[in-house]
């Protein structure tokens, strides 16, 4: 079918769905059950390396911790002791209690140089789900220092860590706090991206949570769970890097809450305090009022990117070094093509087993993402081969590795073009690299948003060869996919509008209607056969012709 309405441009779409700035109700309760592994990875991967320890608390609050007599502390998500050591250093007469949710962190606690059993008890502990009073005495703590800790918790789970502190500390105990507030540069950084939860409240590229306080969330909070405010301030500061021409605005909340004794119920009234303003000037690096040490900063703010990570993949005899997005950053990323995806892996496999499937063709592959190892693999034997990409940084990691990987003829036989389905601009860029078309055209995972559909075989059945000059050889249209979103019906019809018709399937099916050739079979059989894919039992192969 090559009848002129069949290649009349297709309407410019958006590849990767429009988000309202929220992640899904899915992430939402994954990050929130599984808040304790996300934390846990990333003590493992920062160890003690991403706070500074905290040497200003004597500074802040030294009248606290000097008062006469042994003071009896709980640090809260101690972490790996920035809070604890530089205490217990400072203030002989302190013990303290020290827990936090991941058993990593308490781990690091226990293995530093300066831990004493006699002075710290540290354990693992949820404070969200469990009585504290199991493992600390009601009654019987002096000071409970949050230093950066409550924002991790869920706004909805907030109360509960307030109530489980009150049990424990002593009638007019005190809680020492700082914490995140609204305005920060991390927070201003977070609304460009699609890693909100809900109001004030973001993930991490890690799967790491941080909520930003205002002045009357945080007030209004202890004070219904029975506290009165002694101190609030808000605290700001300009740090520069003068080396990487940045200017990071810091925002953060200082306060100190005591208990209310008069209290009989969770709703206390007490006079409001008036944040006080606490201006510091700014400085050329981060200093110690900063909590975050410098990699802290690099990573939060993108200083630099640590995101990426190299994978090696080997494909038969070929070993491939690819750089992707590193994984504990793929859940919040709206783009398919900075990941290396099953289907990619097999298809390239099975270039490399039968490379008579490209040898001596022109062979264009779609949407590709940063990996580009079908297009690799398929250098060696083909003729020209053309690997495209609609997101610009899906494309520019594809530039790097295939560099990085490929050397002379191959490499200067490999191009890559940026190509958005339906863009006929593109098209036509496309076109200038080979105006015959394309004898083989490959896709791997790219029919997985419904509206993508139809602009994919648009822009397949433009620049693929026409048989008037492709007399020797069939031409194919390969797609390697798990079915997710997308039905087969649906896809079977857009091919089927645009010319295109299904020849032959893997794995086989029992249907009579179903066409089996043994065209994809055959490529099975040589020294690997279909059980060796038997982990990919998901995964299917079309393959079209027109």
């Amino acid at each position: 079918m090559d009848s002129d309405k069949h290649l009349q441009p297709q309407p410019r779409i958006q590849i990767y769905p429009v988000s309202n700035g929220e992640i899904s109700a899915f992430w939402k309760e994954k990050y929130e059950r599984e808040a304790k592994k996300y934390w846990d990875a990333f003590y493992k991967r920062h160890q003690d390396k991403f706070f500074k320890d905290r040497h200003y608390l004597d500074k802040e609050w030294g009248r606290y911790f000097s008062q006469t007599g042994k003071k009896v502390l709980l640090e809260v998500g101690c972490g790996a002791g920035n809070t604890v050591f530089p205490l217990v250093s400072q203030y002989p007469d302190v013990f303290v209690h020290a827990c936090d949710f991941s058993p990593r962190a308490v781990d690091l606690v226990k293995m530093h140089k300066e831990f004493d059993d006699a002075r710290i008890n540290a354990f693992v502990f949820d404070l969200t789900a469990d009585d504290l009073s199991e493992k600390i005495s009601p009654s019987s703590v002096d000071i409970v220092t949050m230093i950066f800790v409550l924002s991790a918790v869920s706004p909805e789970k907030m109360p509960l860590v307030l109530q489980n502190i009150r049990k424990i500390l002593k009638p007019n105990g005190y809680v020492l706090f700082r914490d995140y507030a609204t305005g920060d540069l991390a927070q201003e950084r977070f609304t460009c991206k699609d890693q909100k939860i809900s109001e004030n409240f973001y993930v991490r590229g890690d799967g790491t949570r941080a909520f930003y306080f205002s002045d009357e969330s945080l007030t209004d909070l202890f004070k219904a769970n029975g506290f009165v405010t002694e101190e609030h301030v808000l605290c700001c500061k300009q740090v520069e890097n003068r080396a990487r021409e940045i200017i990071m605005n810091r925002r953060w909340v200082q306060a100190v809450f005591r208990t209310d004794d008069n209290s009989t119920s969770n709703n206390v009234e007490v006079d409001s305090v008036r944040p006080l303003m606490k201006d510091i000037t700014p400085k050329a690096d981060i200093d110690g009022d900063i909590d975050m040490s410098e990699g802290m900063a690099t990573e939060m703010f993108g200083i630099a990117s640590s995101s990426e990570e190299i994978v090696d993949v080997i494909i038969r005899d070929h070993h491939f070094k690819i750089k992707v997005l590193s994984k504990e950053y793929q859940h919040t990323c709206k783009s398919t093509g900075l990941m290396l995806w099953e289907s990619a892996r097999l298809m390239a496999s099975v270039l490399a087993a039968n490379q008579t499937i490209v040898a001596g063709k022109k062979v264009l592959e779609l949407g590709c993402g940063c990996g580009g190892i079908c297009s690799m693999v398929a250098a060696e034997a083909a003729e020209l081969v053309v690997a495209t990409d609609g997101d610009e940084k899906a494309l520019s990691l594809l530039t790097e590795n295939i560099a990085s990987n490929l050397k002379g003829p191959l490499h200067a036989n490999l191009t890559t073009k940026r190509l958005e389905w339906g863009n006929q601009t593109d098209i036509e860029n496309i076109k200038q690299l080979n105006d015959v078309g394309f004898d083989i055209i490959i896709g791997t995972d790219v029919t997985y948003v419904s509206e993508a559909i139809s602009p994919l075989f648009s822009t397949a059945r433009e620049l693929i060869v026409s048989r008037q000059n492709n007399e020797d050889k069939e031409p194919a249209l390969i797609l390697c996919h798990i079915l997710r979103r997308v039905d087969e019906p649906s896809i079977l019809a857009a091919a089927s509008q645009f010319g295109f018709r299904l020849v032959d399937r893997w794995p086989e099916q029992t249907s009579s209607s179903s066409p089996v050739q043994g065209i994809i079979s055959s490529w099975f059989s040589k020294d690997r056969h279909e059980e060796d894919y038997s982990h990919t039992s998901a995964l299917s192969i079309m393959y079209f012709s027109v």
